[in-house]
Parts: C-alpha cells; sequence; structure tokens
C-alpha cells in the first residue's frame, strides 16, 4: 500500500508528556503496516537526540528521519503572524528545511499516505498533494485558545484572535483531509456542529494507556519526601503547560485548605516561576521532574485532575486509574473518558464538592481501594492501546474522497 510520511509537531519519543504518548503509540502502530518516514521538530537538543532510541524502538520499520530543532520565539513569530494574517500557531512551527524534506519525499513517489499529528503540521501537506491525507488535530486546538480568551486578562484580545485564526485553518484543513481524527468523541463532536462540513470523515480515535508500565504493583518505591501518617494528594502533568499551571494554583488557593492535614505534591517537568512559588507553603510539594512518575502515583492516597481548561483526553487520569488509585476530576477533565462516576473515579466543579470527596476518600480506605480497583478494571476493559488503535487500518487503506471523484 505505499509508504507513510508521519508529520509531528514534536518528535514522538520518549513518550513522556502528553502529546508525546498518543503521537509515539500511533507511529509504532503505523510500523505495523508499513514502512514510515518521519518528519518533526524537537523543543532542543538533547530532545533531538532521542531519535537514536526512536529508530531502535521502531524495530527497522522507520525509514527517512527529518528531525529539527525548533528555533522561532514567540515575539518574531507573533509579529510575522500579525504581517500574514495567520494564527502564531503555525508561524512558530513553519520550517523551509523541514518543507523541502517534505518536497522530496513526496517527489520520489513510495509515500502513499501522509498522517499528520496535531494542527500545525498541516502546513507542510501541499495542497495538491496525490497522497492520501489523514490528519490527526488531538484536540481541537482553537476551543483551547477560545477558552483562554473567556477568561479574560491582558491577553485575552490575542487569545481570541488565535481561536479566529486558528479555527479557520483547522476547517479548510479537515475540508482537504481524506480523514480527520480527534482524541475524543466530544472534541469530533465539537468541531463537526461548529465546523459543519458535510461529507467530511471527521471521527475519534481515543488514546490508550500502557497497562503494563502503569500497573499498581510495577513502582512500590514511595516517595522519600512523603511525611508519616500525612495524606498526599498528588497531581501529575507538564507543568509548564497553562492549563496544568492554573489548575494546581486554583487547587492550591481554594481546595487544599478544605483538607486539612493532608500534602499535595505537584510532579511534573519544567515547573513554570508561578508553580515554584507554591512549593513555598507549608503543605505543597513541587517536585520538577522525577525519575519515575510512578512511584508518586503509587504514593499518592488520592489522585487529583482539577483542570479548568482542558481538551480531548487527559493521559493523567488514565495513567492514575491504570495505577489503581482513587482518582478526583473536574468536569472538564473527565470529559471524553469511558468511566462511570462514582464507580470508577469521583468528578466534581467546585471547591467545597472537590474537598468533600477527597475527605471521603481519606476517611474510608475501603471506599478508595474500591474505586481504585474499578478504575484498573476499567482501563482494562476499554483502554489497552492495541484495541484503540485497531481503526487505523482501515483509516490508512481508505480510497479516500479524491480517488473517488
Amino acid at each position: 500500500m505505499g509508504d507513510i510520511l508521519y508529520l509531528a509537531h514534536r518528535i514522538p519519543y520518549p513518550p513522556d508528556r502528553g502529546d508525546k504518548i498518543r503521537s509515539w503509540h500511533v507511529l509504532k502502530h503505523l510500523g505495523g503496516l508499513a514502512r514510515v518516514h518521519l518528519a518533526c521538530f524537537a523543543d532542543d537538543a538533547a530532545d533531538a537526540a532521542h531519535l537514536a532510541a526512536l529508530r531502535e524502538a521502531m524495530g527497522g520499520s522507520l525509514g527517512e528521519a527529518h528531525v529539527e530543532v525548533r528555533r522561532a520565539g514567540k515575539a518574531l513569530a507573533g509579529a510575522r503572524a500579525l504581517l500574514e494574517g495567520k494564527p502564531v500557531s503555525l508561524t512558530l512551527f513553519d520550517s523551509a528545511a523541514l518543507r523541502a524534506f517534505v518536497a522530496r519525499l513526496l517527489a520520489g513517489g513510495e509515500v502513499a499516505t501522509i498522517f499528520a499529528y496535531s494542527g500545525q503540521m498541516a502546513q507542510f501537506v501541499p495542497a495538491h498533494a496525490t497522497q492520501r491525507f489523514v490528519m490527526d488535530f488531538g484536540d481541537m486546538d482553537s476551543a483551547k485558545f477560545a477558552s483562554y480568551g473567556e477568561q479574560g486578562g491582558p491577553l485575552a484580545a490575542i487569545h481570541r484572535r488565535e481561536a479566529e485564526k486558528l479555527f479557520a485553518f483547522e476547517k479548510a484543513t479537515a475540508a482537504r483531509a481524506d480523514t480527520s481524527l480527534f482524541v475524543s468523541e466530544a472534541e469530533a463532536a465539537l468541531f463537526r456542529r461548529k465546523a459543519g462540513l458535510a461529507g467530511a470523515d471527521i471521527r475519534a480515535l481515543q488514546n490508550g494507556v500502557d497497562l503494563e508500565f502503569y500497573h499498581p504493583g510495577a513502582a512500590a518505591d514511595v516517595p522519600r519526601r512523603k511525611p508519616e501518617n500525612a495524606p498526599l494528594i498528588v497531581f501529575t502533568g507538564q507543568m509548564d503547560y497553562a492549563p496544568n499551571a492554573d489548575a494546581v494554583a486554583w487547587f492550591a488557593d481554594e481546595v487544599l485548605p478544605l483538607v486539612p492535614d493532608a500534602r499535595f505534591a505537584i510532579v511534573g517537568r519544567k515547573p513554570s516561576q508561578a508553580v515554584r512559588r507554591l512549593g513555598e507553603r507549608e503543605r505543597v510539594v513541587v517536585t520538577g521532574a522525577v525519575p519515575d512518575i510512578r512511584s508518586w502515583l503509587a504514593a499518592a492516597d488520592v489522585v487529583v485532575a482539577p483542570l479548568r481548561i482542558a481538551r480531548g483526553i487527559q493521559n493523567k487520569v488514565l495513567e492514575a486509574m491504570a495505577m489503581a488509585r482513587p482518582v478526583v476530576a473536574s468536569a472538564a477533565a473527565f470529559e471524553g473518558i469511558e468511566a462511570e462516576p462514582g464507580r470508577d473515579l469521583l468528578v466534581a466543579d467546585t471547591a467545597q464538592a472537590q474537598a468533600e470527596a477527597i475527605r471521603t476518600l481519606l476517611a474510608d480506605s475501603g471506599r478508595a481501594e474500591a474505586l481504585g480497583r474499578a478504575a484498573r478494571r476499567r482501563m482494562e476493559e476499554a483502554y489497552r492501546w492495541d484495541a484503540r488503535l485497531a481503526p487505523l487500518a482501515g483509516i490508512i487503506g481508505l480510497a479516500g474522497r479524491r480517488a473517488a471523484a
């Protein structure tokens, strides 16, 4: 059926953050269907250096690869976006070298399918490409920026502009793609409703979770900073990501004071300055990067996901549930997850409701353990990666609208 060209906004290895988790598992699955060529960006030289390990992990199915350290600054990208009338998301990820790599590969005639992950990578798919084009948006990024704009503040107008420009680009991309994928049916339905593209193939391809890695018995070491007899509440995530930073700040301010004696651990790489300042509080620990996040999940009495802005599937929730931990999630963090509130996890939105749910679990270890067992069982039933990605073979094999026209 020909080769696949996989485009990604960040090198899909190692799978240690939300976007990389999805891109790695999709890339690996595609590698089981055909030879895959890779064109992607990297955050820095250390990130780019993971290519050798990625190639080894692909087991011989990876063909040519172009990994480029992204150097565009936000200020310059913003100025260019204003000048050209584009979303900043595109100008931040533009590259003549990557375009040339794509053009050369497509001219060779061996690539039958272009698979782009994350909306900004669609700009590298030529307008008149004859190859099948699968666009994996993941989340509806324009909706995220619209949420930022609704929050107000000095950047509200910039966020509203980005939402408008990015949605126009997303819609145009979906109109020319053979298939457009989103990480949850909720995201796909939102895009269908807003875009109104009659006849477009817009569907959900949901995330899974690595059930062998995130296993209750996989990491028994308890973090040394857990004080004896003190309940531990844990949040995990990339901590320079604005929705995560907003969530932990709100939780520390509004919820933690309502849960006496408990410690709150914020576990994740690159904490922003505002997040680091939270660690100065008596009952808050900010870890930064940790060798193995499973040790903190294993130590948690309760795992929380109090996000107020969230798109798609929250891997942090799936991972905690796979580790059989009791989870308290906001409605936004729960959206798109196929689980039953009250049986598999607790869903609460207000500070009072979240605090009450946490206090209930801390006071009743039997209830907390039962919730964790149900969570693990649900992940085993529905969230194995192979099952989640099984539709890819059919998606890649579609004749496509252009061939039928």
